[in-house]
Order: structure tokens, then sequence, then C-alpha cells
């Protein structure tokens, strides 16, 4: 008896009650779900009794919005603003004001029944009518503030004027290029004394360049809260706004040289020294690694401190053009002396009120200083990489931790008591709970999008290339309410074209390419944005083979940034030997039925992909081994019309163990470990070379090989 306005206050408030899923199927979420996930929204409903008053109080509180919140303008064409009033003020009239980036301002007036009525509704009582306002045109690129006053009525809206599509070439323009991938932790020297740093970062960006390529991956390298976690996901960060000094290379802090006791510590922790003839896939131990890095670091923050210098002058005015950092600094000291997350901190530093006491100044120092010299080593990267003329491609994760900086700061913005994920899938039949707490679309809007305007340039001051984490996040996002599982998420819309157009502003501003990660359950609404707005999209050559299809593989887009796995996928030679179906009956996604089946079908999608390669003329046997088939596929991949191919440079060695398995958290050693293989030893392997020698050749001409290569 309450479905149908449950229903309606779901789609009053953007949250969709039913969906389609992976295998097409129609799917309605439970209505127990659905109202929570309302109340978590701000809706007054405690009981279903509470459903048709509270779709009253919705429907008065959207047609008394005068104008709305957030408006686009593309490409300086005239926009149409949707203006809201009581039909007794037809004969008011309006006065205009835009006030431009740039300090300009632009006015108009006029009278309300003069502009075009769209509809008309009564609500409790009251007679509304919805008007189009048009927007002057030809606004330059920028944000906006509109002031609209109505009688006695005022209300304001972010303007949003950019270019229709992203930064980057024409279809018809677009370059052919190539790149390598490895997590940064992962990559490693004769020479390292842990995981990887950023001068690792640069020894691999001077090799990928001398071998032809034009890109160069990692995984996201943002804060941690090191000292209150055991989970070192990067997709789990405690800020989109601020890094890891994890990655930070001692040698290359200019207080270093002068620094005894930095240069004591670092001698005390000789290089692994490991034996390259037995190889083996070592763990990092982040926790001791980090102490070591920590006590290097704060000796370098204790000398720099010490003295006045002009560096002191530097970080002054550093911290003069980052306001927040200084606020990073002291939430990072208080954790540090709490100990705890702060959702149990005590009240008043809970609620974001923070006095010089509550913290060491000295810990508040060397996060100060720690914060500094990583933008300056990734500033450094980033000019070594235009140098080269090499595009460094970042990535941006989906959400962040709730018990990190971002949530703290942002508390109204960001909805504690649900959580990220997915719905099942062929792959994650239980659906996925990613655990950080999704963004409440309305306050982001209120808010003009400020914190996610703040994040994305965090990311693109550095980046040429910027991989946009679950795109789809954008147009709709999977919540799971506390206390439910994941197979009983519910869909929560966003505004899709307000965020495009952050996107394709910020991406021209930058001069950087967006990639928008389409892979998994993806509304066609989605695609056609990235469509639209000139935003790349991702071909991945395991989510595309399908033995029911007509055709192993589709063709590959110019548009798409084509690989054969990702980091969330198993290995090339894990997927070719099907490890990756045992994995899944260890975790519980599949019984030994199930697999064998799934097996079956693996060796299906084998011979179909064999046949295919064959037909390509990039095989020459029926019969081939796993590394001919794997030269093959990135043959392909690099002969096709793709604008970016992204090759997984440990599949180059038949690397088995994945970096990653979702759905796992201490089940399995995530993100901890190293890759099999020194840098020293891999870049000099002929297999290696030979690979990226077939991709560079094949990048660098039109037409596709019609011999097997190499």
């Amino acid at each position: 008896m309450y479905r149908e306005p449950l229903s309606t206050l779901a789609r009053l408030y953007g949250v969709r009650t039913t969906y389609v899923d992976v295998w097409q199927r129609p799917r309605r979420s439970s209505e127990a779900a659905v109202l929570r996930i309302l109340q978590l929204l701000g809706a007054p409903v405690d009981s279903p009794a509470d459903l048709p008053g509270a779709v009253r109080l919705r429907r008065q509180e959207i047609w008394r919005q005068m104008i709305e919140p957030v408006l686009v303008a593309f490409d300086g064409r005239k926009s149409v603003a949707r203006l809201q009033l009581p039909e007794s003020m037809q004969h008011a009239e309006y006065q205009l004001r835009i006030d431009l980036e740039d300090g300009a301002s632009l006015t108009r007036s006029g009278s309300v029944r003069e502009l075009p009525v769209l509809r008309r509704r009564s609500v409790e009582g009251v007679e509304y009518s919805r008007r189009a306002m048009e927007l002057p045109g030809g606004l330059p690129w920028g944000y906006h503030r509109l002031s609209l006053e109505v009688g006695s009525l005022r209300g304001e809206s972010l303007v949003i004027a950019a270019p229709l599509r992203a930064y980057g070439e024409t279809d018809t323009d677009r370059q052919r290029i190539w790149g390598v991938f490895l997590p940064l932790y992962a990559l490693h020297r004769r020479s390292s004394r842990g995981g990887g740093d950023f001068a690792d970062l640069e020894a691999l960006m001077q090799w990928t360049a001398d071998r032809g390529g034009n890109l160069v991956a990692t995984l996201p390298l943002l804060s941690t809260l090191w000292e209150l976690t055991d989970d070192p996901s990067p997709y789990n960060p405690a800020s989109r706004l601020f890094w890891n000094e994890y990655y930070l290379n001692p040698e290359q802090i200019p207080e270093f040289e002068g620094c005894g006791e930095a240069r004591r510590w670092m001698e005390s922790s000789p290089p692994s020294g490991r034996r390259e003839e037995t190889p083996f896939a070592e763990l990092i131990d982040y926790p001791a690694e980090m102490q070591r890095k920590r006590r290097i670091l704060e000796a370098l923050a204790a000398s720099f401190f010490a003295q006045d210098s002009p560096r002191r002058e530097a970080l002054t005015e550093y911290c003069r053009q980052h306001p927040e950092l200084e606020r990073f600094a002291e939430f990072r000291a208080v954790g540090e002396r709490q100990k705890i997350a702060w959702p149990a901190w005590p009240e008043r530093l809970r609620d974001g009120t923070v006095e010089p006491d509550d913290y060491d100044p000295a810990v508040f120092q060397y996060h100060l200083y720690t914060q500094w010299q990583v933008d300056r080593q990734l500033e450094s990267l980033k000019d070594r990489a235009d140098r080269l003329q090499l595009l460094w491609y970042l990535d941006f994760p989906l959400g962040v931790n709730g018990g990190g900086y971002d949530v703290w700061r942002e508390r109204g913005l960001f909805v504690r008591e649900a959580s990220g994920g997915a719905p099942p899938d062929s792959f994650f039949t239980r659906g996925q709970d990613w655990g950080f707490p999704p963004l409440h679309p309305g306050q982001l809007r209120q808010q003009g999008y400020a914190y996610f305007i703040r994040a994305l340039r965090n990311h693109l001051r550095h980046a040429r290339v910027l991989r946009f984490d679950h795109v789809m996040g954008m147009h709709r996002l999977y919540w799971i309410p506390r206390g439910f599982s994941a197979q009983e998420g519910v869909y929560v819309r966003y505004a899709l074209e307000e965020m495009c157009a952050i996107l394709t502003l910020e991406s021209h501003r930058f001069g950087a390419r967006i990639v928008g990660e389409n892979l998994g359950t993806v509304p066609p609404a989605v695609d056609r944005a990235l469509t639209r707005h000139g935003l790349d999209d991702m071909y991945v050559l395991q989510y595309e083979t399908n033995p029911e299809k007509g055709t192993a593989l589709r063709d590959v887009p110019a548009t798409s940034v084509a690989s054969v796995n990702t980091h969330d996928m198993p290995q090339f030679a894990a997927y070719w030997q099907g490890l990756d179906i045992q994995d899944r009956v260890q975790m519980g996604l599949f019984d030994e039925e199930e697999a064998d089946l799934e097996q079956q079908r693996r060796q299906q999608l084998r011979d179909r992909l064999v046949d295919f390669l064959i037909g390509r003329g990039l095989l020459d046997t029926d019969q081939p081994q796993c590394a001919q088939v794997l030269q093959a596929c990135e043959a392909f991949l690099a002969a096709s019309d793709a604008g970016i191919v992204l090759v997984n440079l440990e599949d180059l060695w038949g690397e088995t163990e994945p970096q990653n398995r979702p759905g796992t958290y201490r089940e399995y050693p995530n993100w901890q470990r190293k890759a099999r293989w020194t840098f020293d030893s891999f870049s000099e392997m002929p297999d290696v070379q030979r690979i990226l020698g077939v991709i560079d050749r094949l990048r660098k001409r039109r037409t596709e090989p019609t011999e097997t290569e190499g």
C-alpha cells in the first residue's frame, strides 16, 4: 500500500527504485533500503505512514525554489534557466545580475509575465508557474555568480560556462600513442630501500620515453592515515586534496645534504640487495617502511624549522597560496595525538574547532613540510615529463576514507551512514560495498561543487591525463545504507551535465585529457555523455572477450584508452590459465560446479580469441603459448584506432599474482606486492623490449599488420 507514495518520493529525491542489472534483468530495490536512503537524503520519514506528507513537503520545496543552484552554459551558447514563482507574482519585475569570474558584471531586467510559461501546477493550494528565462549568450569560460531578484524574493546560482568538449585532439587529428602502467609502490630498483618513490618513477619515465612511449600511468598517490589504518588501498585515501609522503625521495629534498641525522637514518636502512636469479613476489611492510621514512622526514623537517632561510619564506608563500594546507596539518596532528579516527574525537574537535594546545607543534610542522615537499617533487616530475614529451596519467578515485580529512572538513557534504558500491554482477555475484561515504548530491550542488573542483584541480596541476574512476558515479551511484547488504543497495542520481561541464572546463584550463572509467553496469546516458563531451572511455580486452558474441573482439574506438586488463583484474597469464576462477571459488563467489562451467566457458573464450588473432594475422598457430597470445593481443590493440594503448608491465614477464583482488580486504595482501623484478632487471629483459618494440612500431603506422610481428 506504500509502494506508490514511496516511488513518488524517491523520484522527487532522485532515487531509483528499479534498475537494469548486468544481465539486462529489471531489479527492484527493497522498500526498506529505499526508505532509509530517503531519510539520509533529508526526507522527513520515520515510517511508511509518513510518506504521503513527505511527498507534499518535497513538492512544496521543489516549487518554492525560485531558481536552480547550478546552471550550465556550453560553448558560449544561450542557455535557459527555469524560474519558478507563485502565479500571484506574474506581474512583478525581475532584476538579473551575473558577476563574471574576471570581475565584470552583466545585468538585465524585465517583467515576469514576458517569460514563456513551461508548466503550471497547484501545490497545496498555491498556483505556481515554471517559466523560461534566457541567460545572456557569449559568457566566457568560468564559474560565474548569478543573482536574481523578483519582488521580495532573492535567488542565487552558480553558472558554469564551459566548452562542450574536453581538452584534446579532434577525432580526426587524434594521435595514437602508448604508455606503460605499474603501481608506484610496486616499482623498485636495486638501490631501493622499500617500495617505489618519485625518483623511481622518474627513471621509469625516462626509460619509457627512450622506448618511444608517450605515457606513464600509476594508481592514486593520495594521503593515507598511516597511524590508524591497516588498509593500504590507494582507493581509500584520507583526502583527495593532499598527497602521500610515503612516495617522497628524501635524497632529493634540499635539506638532506646538510642534515646528518637524516643521512644516518637513511644509511641505517641499506638497499634490499635482492638476488635477481631468484625472483620472488615480495610484500611491502608499510608500517615498518613508513616508520623508517618518517624518522628521516622528521629529521629534515626539524632541521628546516630550526633556522631562518629563504626557503622558510618559500613555505610561507606556499601556505598562502594553499590556505587549506594548515587546516590539513592541524587535522593530522590532532589525529596523531588522539590516536583514534575523528568520529570518536571529543565533540569540539569532531565539530572542527581546533586550538594550538590540541596537537604537538612539531607534528603540525612535519605535515606542512612533507606536503610541501611532495608537491615540489610532483611538480619536478611533471616538468620532467613535459621535457620528455611524455604524458603523466594519474588516477582520480571515486571516494575517500570516512575517517579522513575530507569527510571531517566537509561533514555536511558526505553521507556517513551509507557507503558507495556496486550491485551484483557476473564477477561479484554478491555485489560490492566499497566502504566510503558517498557525496550528498543536493549538498554538492548547493555548495557549487567547490570541494569537487578543488580535488580535481589538485590532480590536474600535475597530470596531463586523468582517469576518472567509476565515471558512472557522476550520473548515479549505488548507495548501501549501513546495516544492509551490498545486494540491497539503491541508485541515487547526480547532475551528470553539471559535473561534465566542470570536467571539460578544468581540462582546458590545465591542458589535460580526461578518461572516464566506464566498465561494469554502465547506463547508456553515461556513454552518450562521454561521447558528447569529448571524454575518453576505456576498452579492456578482458571485458570485451565473450564466447557468445559474433566476433571475439569488437573494433577499438579512437576515443578509447585500450589495455589488456586493469589493476582490478587478473594478470593476463592468470586469466589465460583460469587461475582467477579458482580465486573466486576461494572467495566464495563460485561453487565447484559453477567453477567448472566457468572453466569451460573460458576454454571457449580462448579458442575464439585464438581464431580471431589468427584471422588478423597476429598468430600463426592454433596451439600458442600464453606469451604468444599476449603479444598478439598487445599487437591488436597497438594496431587499432585507440587513442592510447596502456601496457601493464607485469604482463610482459608473465606475472600471475594480481595487485588487488576486489571484494577482499584482509584475506589477501592487496596493494602490497612489489613487482617480481626490479626496474634494473625488467628494463633489460629481451621479451619486454621486443613486445614494446612491436607496440611502438604499430602505433606509429596506420595500417594493420598482415603477418605475425616479432
